[in-house]
């Protein structure tokens, strides 16, 4: 019988109420997370959400459905519906009962269940990629079709199991130093040590694909270069833009043995190959017309890439997963801080690069002292009468833009830049018009997509350093740069309430304080607009991430009543090691 006092009411319907003020909340959350995703994350409830994805991550990451259910009775309020065990065996069950394997040098579809093999060689959609059968378990399956048939099946309901292996790639010598080149010593911690083991499983056939999930600022370019030296061969690696790559290619050669001259970058502004090279989704994606081939995929065959690493994987560009459905014999290796990706290709991250092999929660991270403390808040501001009607009749895009763009929002950034003003601080928008007034008005350097690569460096590198101590930028920011100094982040408008935007501003301001400060990651809102909405969603992150956050009106900041947060003297952080 599940204990009456538990957190957690799991319903029929495969969707989980969590109770917020629970004593027992911090410990189920830890637990959902594994195995469901959250859906809603209101003040007292928050809503997860079982689905066979979130199962077949899990059941890829070891977990069993024994696993799952005992965690589900743990902290059920309620007997767990029978529905909901009988589903949760079914879909774990299915991962496994699909093995797509390589013998005598043909690619074979195996299965333990012949009625269900046979009645997928019929299935609409995948029957094409078969070549017939070699015995009722055994299935020949078209050699370019490795990729596409675990695409198609994931889409029906049944996951592969890839154990077909990998092209070792050409050969590199890649050895990790002790100490940086600027004399810094140097290791992997342990869960970057960890990760990198995990994805390649000892060079066998159980590793070699998937997905690492780790917060902003806790390494995952680390674990990268850790993989790099478990592979020993020629990567490719793709990231969000050209200051990451320059970023990638300081740190790998900040970091290994290798020479500059075998790490190139393959962008806009300079195309070279190199046993080591860091492109950019931009690149690989370019064409003139919608009509035409993308010229720049020959990339992904132009070298003899042992691994391929994709950078923010919930950024993959839907055009680069043809590609990766075509290189299913090549290392495949993908970072993020979130598995949510905001058009729905979730299951073409699992089919294609891999499943989820490895996970840090947030929160462990920060007691451990490897990331920085936050402090959440949200303040929300009247809509100007003014714009009240105008709202009222634009339609939904429009309204958000004008929700997002609320002038009242200049004046609460005024009263928090006054507060954190020996902070080192970080202004976010969306919209260029917003942007550029701010940056007006308290006299900003700016940031944007036309500001030039080598300004761009310029102005973080006076961030970094302290000449400057406040930065306004664009949605550029969100990605792969590296401000270990930031301490503060405010954002004024983001992308339509995307998870994936949440978890890149936050991982801006989470590298570790050497004081020991707190980061402060504020929201400014229209309030009871779509602006709030967006705002909600945006929410699940930080609750999935563990994180809860106050809820502020802007008079009391306007007014001087609102304080930052301080260090909680009661939490001990320990001593990263």
């Amino acid at each position: 019988m599940a204990d009456t006092r538990g957190p957690a009411i799991v319903q029929a319907d495969l969707t989980i109420l969590l109770e917020v003020d629970h004593p027992d909340y911090e410990s189920a959350r830890d637990a959902l997370a594994a195995f469901a995703e959250l859906v809603k994350s209101p003040e007292h409830i928050h809503t997860y959400r079982i689905t066979p994805l979130s199962l077949w991550n899990a059941a890829a990451s070891g977990i069993t459905a024994a696993q799952v259910l005992d965690a589900l009775e743990k902290y059920s309020r309620y007997e767990v519906p029978e529905l909901v065990r009988t589903e949760v065996v079914e879909y774990i069950s299915r991962y496994g009962r699909l093995v797509l394997e390589l013998r005598d040098g043909q690619y074979i579809l195996r299965s333990d269940d012949a009625v269900l093999l046979k009645m997928l060689t019929n299935q609409k959609g995948v029957a094409q990629y078969f070549e017939g059968m070699l015995d009722d378990n055994t299935a020949l399956i078209s050699p370019s079709a490795r990729g596409y048939l675990k695409q198609g099946l994931v889409k029906i309901g049944f996951p592969v199991e890839d154990l077909a292996g990998y092209t070792p790639g050409e050969h590199l010598d890649i050895e990790l130093r002790d100490q940086t080149l600027g004399g810094r010593d140097f290791g992997l911690r342990r869960y970057q040590k960890e990760a990198a083991e995990v994805f390649y499983a000892g060079g066998g056939v159980k590793g070699g694909s998937g997905v690492v999930v780790l917060p902003c600022g806790a390494g995952k370019t680390i674990v990268a270069i850790g993989a790099m030296g478990q592979v020993q061969a020629h990567t490719l690696i793709l990231t969000a833009n050209v200051v990451a790559v320059r970023q990638w290619i300081r740190e790998i050669i900040d970091k290994t043995s290798l020479r500059e001259d075998q790490v190139a970058e393959y962008t806009g502004d300079s195309k070279n190959i190199a046993p080591v090279t860091v492109a950019t989704y931009q690149i690989v994606t370019y064409r003139k017309r919608k009509s035409d081939e993308f010229p720049h995929f020959e990339i992904f065959n132009k070298g003899d890439w042992g691994l391929i690493v994709y950078d923010e994987v919930h950024l993959l560009p839907a055009p680069v997963f043809r590609a990766t459905a075509e290189i299913q014999s090549r290392r495949r290796l993908g970072l993020t801080a979130t598995l949510v990706r905001e058009d729905g290709h979730e299951e073409d991250v699992f089919s294609l690069v891999g499943p989820k092999r490895y996970d840090v929660p947030w929160r462990e991270l920060e007691k451990q002292g490897w990331i920085a403390t936050a402090d959440c808040t949200e303040v929300r501001v009247e809509l100007p009468g003014t714009q009240r009607m105008p709202y009222a009749l634009a339609g939904q895009r429009d309204q958000y833009r004008i929700a997002a763009e609320n002038p009242q929002k200049m004046d609460v950034l005024e009263a928090l830049l006054k507060l954190h003003e020996k902070d080192r601080t970080l202004v976010i928008a969306q919209y260029l018009d917003q942007l550029h007034e701010l940056a007006t008005r308290f006299d900003l350097p700016l940031i944007e997509g036309k500001t030039p690569s080598k300004k761009r460096d310029e102005l973080y590198e006076k961030f970094r350093s302290g000449e400057i101590t406040t930065l306004a930028v664009s949605k550029v920011g969100n990605f792969a740069v590296d401000l270990p100094d930031a301490n503060v982040m405010v954002q004024l408008s983001g992308t339509f309430g995307s998870r994936q935007e949440e978890a890149q501003r936050l991982g801006r301001i989470l590298r570790p304080k050497d004081d020991g400060t707190l980061a402060h990651f504020y929201t400014i809102v229209t309030r009871e607009t779509r602006d709030q909405d967006f705002g909600a969603n945006r929410q699940l992150f930080l609750v999935e991430q563990g994180y809860r956050y106050r809820i502020v009106d802007g008079s009391e900041v306007l007014g001087g009543e609102f304080k930052p947060a301080e260090p909680d003297p009661h939490i001990e952080q320990e001593a990263a090691p």
